[in-house]
């Protein structure tokens, strides 16, 4: 059973895939070539899953920060006889720079470990387990490092340093002396290619300095947000850039699978696919941190993906593969325990056969974000936002599974009722780039039916709120969206009631956020959600409600870890946080939530 906090995790990115890092000094968490891949190293999922550690043989105050605008990694290690620096990077290809971060990355971690005091003898373990842990490498010693083979996979280790094996493990231990360094790396390839070459020690160190070259480059030219919290903001902005798999633009939801959002529960599910859900938000988030060029390749990967379901007659899938693939089955890895004894563990999320309406507005209102200048669009791009949009007309009034992909019978959820209202809306407005004047009075007659059916259906004058579906009673964060797609004022008496529901039932001791409190099927309860709370404090911008807004924003920004990195969720119970880990729509929250309080909620 895996035990560390999620928390005490550093992400490294090659925009293609990424790595997890402890504190002090190992890789739990591996996926290569893609997010999606199966891990190289899953100790973060079960103890026998594969690691690859450096760290001081005796014990060590430890602080850790990304090198500035980068996500390259320093650990700093002070020991009683010296002080040594590791710097950890998945390289970006070779002299990569700007938009171009990911277009050739080749799938290599580099490890350096420098003494700048005293001297300190470093241990390197190294036990790699290709497929979550189901192979046991066989390891060669060769000149320069090991070769191990497995599975589907070969991996090559170089390492100035001979390596002792046992098994599928390898040891080593060093002493080094101020001013001196050890450079390792790690390539995976396919097991029918050629072995990835051995690389020295000054190749090591040269594209370390090439990958903070590359992300220096891509933030230099993202600097366009000023105001509040300007440092958490653009950290975000590089957060999102290295969730996003560069050869399509996808952006994934989190680089892990089944972290829990119920400790020791069932609520585990693979977060390493790109869902249309995302989509607007997304690209508000995106657009606040300047990343337009990210904003289009997302929102053209997601059309691209999906063009074609509709001419089908089928369902918009809700959720995609970073090369757009469909088929993500769902299924359970028996062999790992689990963070925490957190099972199953999961790879494929089921949610994808699932009917979610929201993904129509979604879609229509990111277009709406890039195609502002109603400049006509090409024939592929508007005949497929026509077929959105028609579908969202025609089944707006039908149930589905929501936002929250509830899983069993569908129902009829406020949220997506508000994101079809949100497709009519987007539509009409881009009837002219759509080619589309002839459908503009359908439309628009569309939108008044859904605005009457919210109106009448979605507000409870009993609970004195919004609510998470026509006729309930139960209350639901993502009614706070109402106001912040445009549906209603922030200022309008039922959406200040709806925002005053949810800060005071909804919320817990912490001043943090519930998604709702609805039974929903699944044992065990969750924790609260990041992103709610984020949007709560957007809400309350958007009512003129500045300060606290304000506070809502500083709490949930205060559970970023030391690096600036936010999970999904809150435990209830302890405060830890928990859920796939770093979650692309906390940190879409905190830049949209940052901008509507800078903006004065105008």
């Amino acid at each position: 059973m895996s035990t560390r906090a999620i928390s005490d995790h550093a992400m490294l990115s090659d925009c293609r895939s990424a790595a997890l890092i402890t504190s002090d000094g190992s890789v739990d968490w591996l996926c290569l070539p893609r997010f999606d891949s199966p891990a190289i190293f899953a100790r973060l999922l079960d103890e026998n899953a594969g690691h690859w550690s450096i760290h001081p043989v005796r014990s060590a105050e430890v602080a850790r920060r990304y090198l500035d605008q980068t996500l390259v990694l320093e650990t700093t290690f002070h020991c009683r006889d010296g002080t040594a620096v590791l710097v950890d990077a998945l390289a970006l290809g070779n002299r990569e720079r700007g938009h171009a971060l990911g277009a050739a990355s080749p799938g290599l971690l580099l490890r350096e470990v420098t003494c700048v005091e005293g001297q300190v003898t470093m241990e390197t373990v190294y036990a790699p387990r290709p497929e979550f842990g189901l192979v046991r490498p066989l390891m060669e010693q060769v000149r320069g490092g090991l070769v191990a083979h497995g599975g589907a996979n070969v991996l090559t280790l170089s390492s100035p340093v001979p390596l002792r094996v046992s098994g599928s493990t390898a040891h080593a231990t060093v002493t080094l002396k101020a001013g001196q360094r050890l450079c390792m790396a790690l390539q995976v390839s396919s097991g029918w290619a050629p072995d990835p070459p051995l690389r020295k020690s000054r190749h090591v160190h040269r594209r370390i300095g090439d990958t903070v070259a590359g992300w220096r480059s891509w933030a230099r030219s993202h600097l366009g947000y000023r105001g509040p919290w300007q440092e958490e903001v653009d950290q975000s902005g590089r957060v999102l850039r290295a969730l996003t798999f560069a050869p399509t633009g996808a952006i994934v939801a989190a680089v892990t699978t089944s972290l829990p959002e119920s400790v020791g529960g069932e609520r585990n599910w693979d977060y390493r696919y790109a869902w249309v859900r995302d989509t607007s938000f997304t690209l508000q988030a995106l657009a606040t941190a300047t990343c337009e060029v990210e904003e289009a390749e997302f929102f053209t990967f997601l059309a691209r993906a999906s063009v074609t379901q509709l001419d089908q007659g089928a369902d918009l899938q809700i959720m995609y593969g970073v090369g757009g693939e469909r088929d993500l089955s769902e299924r359970p890895l028996p062999h790992l325990t689990g963070w925490r004894d957190s099972a199953p563990v999961r790879v494929g999320n089921d949610a994808w056969r699932q009917r979610q309406l929201d993904v129509y507005g979604e879609l229509l209102d990111a277009a709406r974000q890039l195609h502002r200048d109603a400049r006509p669009l090409d024939e592929l791009t508007r005949c497929f936002l026509t077929g959105v949009a028609d579908t969202a007309a025609r089944r707006w009034e039908e149930p589905d599974q929501g936002i929250w992909e509830v899983r069993g019978s569908g129902r009829h959820y406020l949220h997506s009722k508000l994101m079809c209202w949100v497709a009519m809306d987007r539509a009409v407005e881009l009837a002219s780039a759509l080619g589309a004047a002839d459908r503009v009075a359908e439309w628009r007659h569309t939108r008044e039916r859904i605005r009457e059916a919210i109106m009448t259906h979605g507000w409870n004058p009993e609970v004195g709120a919004f609510t998470q579906a026509f006729g309930s009673e139960d209350l639901d964060a993502a009614a706070l969206m109402l106001p912040m797609v445009g549906f209603l004022p922030g200022d309008d008496p039922r959406v200040l009631a709806t925002v005053d529901a949810v800060a005071t039932r909804l919320t817990d001791e912490r001043g943090l956020v519930h998604r709702y409190r609805a039974a929903d099927g699944l044992a065990g309860d969750e924790g609260t959600f990041l992103l709610c709370t984020f949007w709560l404090a957007h809400a309350l911008a958007l009512g003129g409600r500045r300060e606290p807004a304000t506070r809502a924003f500083l709490t949930a920004a205060s559970y970023a870890n030391d690096v600036g990195l936010l999970a999904e969720e809150v435990d209830s119970l302890t405060g830890e946080p928990i859920g796939n880990f770093p979650q692309a729509f906390s940190h879409i929250g905190l830049i949209n939530a940052a901008e509507a309080i800078r903006a004065g909620g105008g």
